[in-house]
């Protein structure tokens, strides 16, 4: 059973004292966005209200109009409520969670215009995903439940090719991130009808959750894409977490969605099976193409897309398809 969560709200860097009051939070410079630390320095001294104020001043001339209202009034999100109740039942406190919603929402009104400047300044795909995720609001957030991001279960997975993928590892025994603590609560939430707002957020929790691995790491992959954050993030990520603990290691699956929409694992030869466990990324991949090339039903449109996405990287790599 998960403990219940006594976590205090973060430490953060306190100002000098001034004449005025030795408890003044840091007072933030005008014509920019609050760092994560001074929102939650000025919360904790003046209240929510000065927050609200102080967001409410922000000049944000690229902003998405919305999350900038949603920022500087977090409680009257519609799904503040809905959040609220699911992290007390995940047993996190009231202050905590509290400072988590604002985070969150302080991160979705500053992800506009990061996004914009990854675009901008950067023409690399991972330099781009770097600076998207560089926001700090997101980076405060990993600090606050950074910690309920462990697994109950004994082995963490990962996944590639839909929702249904990471239901399919929980059902086998392993913890994907939307299956933590943290993780399962907002996994229920719109936040934003702007997933590029949000996606950052995930990418910034997915690192934080692959470097708490401490055994086997399972790999469910129905589609692969070099450029996913799979495999051009978590798991070079997890290669930094493997040369520091020898526990740690890589099991590959590859997965394919029948024609009745039931998820299944490949063999070597090329045979359905509950279990079809890989040792090496190009291993599991080969298998599945070959699988997708040489008995793919055309008439299963459960697995269409990933026949699509298959033949259109080999075109790209004049190889048959």
């Amino acid at each position: 059973m998960r403990k219940t969560v006594t976590h205090s709200m973060p430490p953060v860097p306190q100002a000098a004292p001034s004449r005025h009051s030795r408890n003044a939070a840091p007072a933030p410079s005008p014509g920019r966005a609050p760092l994560p630390a001074e929102l939650a320095a000025l919360q904790r001294t003046v209240g929510n209200a000065a927050v609200t104020r102080r967001l409410q001043r922000q000049e944000d001339p690229g902003a998405r109009e919305q999350a900038r209202r949603d920022a500087a009034d977090p409680t009257a999100h519609g799904e503040w409520g809905t959040f609220r109740d699911d992290m007390a039942r995940a047993g996190f406190s009231a202050d905590v969670t509290e400072i988590a919603w604002q985070l969150v929402l302080g991160g979705i009104a500053e992800q506009g215009q990061l996004n914009d400047e990854a675009t901008a300044r950067f023409t690399e795909r991972q330099d781009q995903r770097d600076h998207r995720a560089s926001n700090s609001w997101y980076q405060e957030l990993v600090k606050v439940v950074g910690d309920y991001l462990e697994i109950d279960t004994p082995t963490l997975a990962l996944w590639s090719g839909g929702r249904e993928v990471s239901d399919y590892a929980l059902a086998k025994g392993h913890t994907p991130l939307e299956s933590t603590a943290f993780g399962g609560v907002v996994d229920k939430l719109t936040l934003t009808s702007d997933w590029k707002l949000k996606t950052p957020m995930w990418n910034v929790l997915s690192k934080a959750f692959v470097s708490r691995a401490r055994g086997p790491v399972h790999i469910f992959l129905r589609a692969y894409d070099p450029d996913s954050v799979l495999i051009a993030q978590e798991v070079p990520q997890l290669r930094v977490v493997m040369a520091l603990d020898p526990a740690v290691r890589l099991v590959w699956h590859p997965v394919y969605a029948a024609a009745d929409g039931r998820l299944t694992e490949i063999t070597r030869d090329l045979e359905p099976a509950s279990d079809a466990p890989c040792s090496t990324r190009d291993g599991c991949v080969r298998i599945l193409y070959d699988y997708l090339r040489l008995r793919h039903d055309p008439a299963n449109t459960h697995s269409e897309r990933a026949h699509a996405e298959m033949s259109a990287r080999l075109a790209a790599n004049v190889n048959p398809r």
